[in-house]
């Protein structure tokens, strides 16, 4: 059983989770896209038992008719998302806010079914360890 922590960009929402993660997906939806102005959002899934926010309290937006997105009201980072509808008892962590983000490897792409066409070749860009040349 691992302790993993996290929290926001500003630091005001700090978070701990304990236990194994049930899956790190990499999520393509619509809607993960626009809540977090990226193409893709990696999510790892916890029994909501497992969370514990340790400073600050997040604010709650209702994505959808069951959909509950979790957010520093001072940074706007994004954090947890909770659907009890069709996930219940459950809650998904965005990875990135981990401390150490490579601590659980992502395991899984979801929701392909919306990934912008783009992206199915993101992988074959170019790549800088920075920013590209300069002309």
């Amino acid at each position: 059983m691992s302790t993993i922590t996290g929290g926001c960009h500003c630091g005001a929402i700090r978070y701990e989770v304990e236990g194994d993660v049930i899956v790190h997906a990499l999520c393509h939806c619509r809607d993960c896209r626009l809540h977090a102005g990226a193409p893709i959002v990696g999510w790892t899934m916890y029994p909501e038992s497992a969370l514990k926010v340790t400073k600050g309290e997040p604010k709650i937006y209702n994505s959808s008719e069951h959909g509950r997105r979790h957010f520093c009201g001072h940074c706007g980072t994004g954090l947890f998302y909770i659907n009890a509808d069709m996930l219940p008892g459950v809650i998904d962590i965005q990875s990135a806010t981990y401390d150490d983000p490579e601590a659980v490897p992502a395991t899984m792409h979801i929701q392909v079914a919306e990934r912008l066409r783009w992206m199915e070749h993101a992988h074959e860009l170019p790549t800088f360890e920075r920013y590209p040349p300069q002309p």
